[in-house]
């Protein structure tokens, strides 16, 4: 149940406010929406809420990484040992890598260039858009939230901040991945033995194939967490400008322009 009704009297919106989340069309840079796409096929289209496209980069990222090695091969690579990178790479894997590696950066900036174009036309509009959502499950409205606090909560489980925010979609399948990655990495049995001071065995039990998800997975938890929170800000307090207007300020009401003072 929504406080309003799409009539579709408009030919583009702004935002949506469901129970699974806000969705919203802003203003993006196209170069960080592309570096994102080559950091880690999906968090691209992730950040633009193309969920479906960007949750089928992510899975593909993951099959096709593990089965051609190429995040062992980044390990020897960083060890000096391009020898045994070369080795490790299996090329058939590897060559249907590429194709659609390429594919998640060009996609994902095309689709920003586009999606800036959309927000330009949907802002011009200004059509009216609902603000509060109520389902048996869930409940959804726009609020302000403390851009800080999606960073921490980021920062101590990746998807937390996604949640503190209410973006469902993206906090479920982030928890879920992270989840995994820290089962298969043994990262948690390896903090474990460091705080008992065994470096040696807490080095000798991490898997780095897997490990080497992490640093874009956290990155990419805080960095969308933080740019939502401040867009989501936006959103509220624009909505909340909006209905000022219409239902408060008077239609004879100028903002008189101030005259200049000549010496």
């Amino acid at each position: 149940m929504n406080n309003y009704t799409n009539d579709n009297t408009a030919r583009r919106y702004t935002a949506h406010v469901s129970v699974l989340g806000t969705t919203q069309i802003h203003l993006r840079n196209p170069f960080i929406i592309a570096w994102w796409g080559a950091a880690f096929p999906g968090f691209g289209h992730l950040l633009l809420s193309k969920y479906l496209r960007g949750f089928v980069l992510f899975i593909w990222e993951v099959v096709v990484n593990l089965n051609a090695h190429i995040n062992l091969a980044m390990v020897y690579s960083f060890q000096g040992e391009f020898e045994m990178a070369k080795n490790v790479l299996d090329t058939r894997w590897m060559l249907v890598y590429i194709p659609v590696y390429i594919f998640g950066i060009w996609d994902s900036y095309r689709t920003t260039v586009d999606m800036n174009k959309v927000y330009l036309l949907a802002e011009h509009e200004k059509h009216r858009f609902n603000s509060f959502s109520i389902g048996a499950l869930e409940i959804n409205y726009l609020d302000k939230r403390n851009p800080l606090l999606a960073v921490i909560w980021s920062a101590f489980v990746p998807g937390l901040g996604q949640l503190y925010i209410h973006r469902i979609l993206t906090a479920f399948f982030v928890i879920v991945w992270a989840v995994i990655f820290f089962y298969y990495s043994h990262a948690l049995e390896a903090i474990s033995l460091l705080f008992l001071g065994d470096i040696q065995g807490a080095t000798a039990v991490l898997d780095a194939e897997w490990l080497l998800f992490f640093p874009t997975l956290y990155g990419f938890s805080i960095y969308d967490s933080y740019m939502n929170t401040v867009e989501n800000n936006k959103l509220y307090e624009a909505e909340q400008r909006n209905y000022l207007i219409k239902n408060y300020q008077s239609i004879d009401f100028k903002i008189q322009k101030g005259k200049k003072v000549s010496d």
